[in-house]
């Protein structure tokens, strides 16, 4: 074998997991990091559509579609089945049968598969995927649904997936808020890849977005962040950020790790920035263009009545 092959073979060892795809790769390795995915995936990953961007607020476009969600077993704690450690993440997965997401100016309704997580390196260290005019915030949850009628085996069309993003900021309370104190509880029993554990009946979805108003969010259309960065994802990322104390925000980046206890722990999985591409952006209209619509409103029946008074 190529001696010069062994770092490069050891690291993804280290460090792979298997995307939706099935494409084995990693983050962190120089040999296999983001700078490759092109290579290893490359029908999707150098494509125009991809995620995570930079919301720039200035270019955001109003759209009065982009209405209220329904959310369905958000609120029921039997809905998060387990926790995993998958090596690159911790993942939870979620009962479909019983969790959906529409409304949303979706078009179609989406069974909630699992949500998981990026992070930095600690609390200190930003690691959210997406950003808002620069911001990078200290985490990123991304609850994964994909559409009624469309099967994972198949999901190969631009609107397969809703995938919902939620920035994480830290604060300085501790063990704060208690359902995320919860949650991390259970990280240090799945410290290994492949390890999980059953978390039915401790906590609901609902509770770990606590002080997010869920009607205010970006709209735009992307791709998987993670290889083989199918281009098949209809991306919301909510405007108020889940605010949980940085010793839990912490514990992600010193408890789990890529493989067994004695190799790495799993830390800086987010995604480089990807170019916009002549995307559009779009958000629920201000209520300052709601009252200049308004006044413009006014003003043209003002007009008009002047006018057929006049005659």
């Amino acid at each position: 074998m190529n001696v010069q092959l062994v770092p490069f073979l050891m690291a993804c060892l280290l460090s792979t997991v298997c995307s939706e795809g099935s494409v084995d790769f990693c983050y962190n390795f120089p040999e296999c990091n983001a700078t490759t995915w092109p290579t290893i995936a490359p029908h999707h990953c150098n494509g125009t559509r991809q995620s995570p961007i930079n919301i720039v607020t200035a270019d955001v476009k109003a759209d009065g579609n982009l209405t209220a969600f329904s959310f369905t077993g958000f609120n029921d704690n039997s809905t998060l089945l387990n926790i995993q450690n998958t090596g690159k993440s911790v993942k939870i997965l979620l009962d479909d049968q019983k969790m959906s997401v529409s409304g949303g100016g979706l078009q179609n309704t989406y069974n909630s598969k699992e949500f998981h997580f990026h992070w930095g390196n600690g609390s200190s260290f930003s690691g959210s995927e997406h950003t808002v005019d620069g911001r990078q915030y200290a985490m990123e949850m991304h609850i994964v649904n994909i559409r009624a009628d469309v099967s994972v085996a198949s999901a190969d069309e631009s609107t397969a997936y809703a995938v919902l993003g939620f920035f994480i900021e830290a604060t300085n309370d501790s063990g704060k808020p208690e359902s995320w104190k919860n949650l991390t509880s259970f990280l240090s029993t799945i410290p290994k890849e492949g390890d999980s554990r059953d978390i039915m009946y401790q906590l609901t979805v609902d509770s770990l977005l606590q002080g997010v108003d869920r009607t205010k969010y970006y709209r735009y259309l992307g791709s998987l962040t993670t290889p083989t960065c199918n281009e098949i994802v209809v991306w919301t990322v909510f405007k108020d950020p889940v605010k949980v104390s940085k010793d839990l925000i912490d514990l992600f980046s010193n408890t789990v790790h890529i493989n067994t206890t004695a190799d790495p722990f799993i830390t800086n999985n987010h995604r480089v920035l990807q170019a916009l591409n002549g995307r559009v952006v779009t958000s629920q209209p201000t209520s300052s263009a709601s009252t200049h619509h308004l006044t413009l409103s006014i003003s043209t029946a003002l007009l008009y009545y002047v006018f057929f008074w006049c005659l």
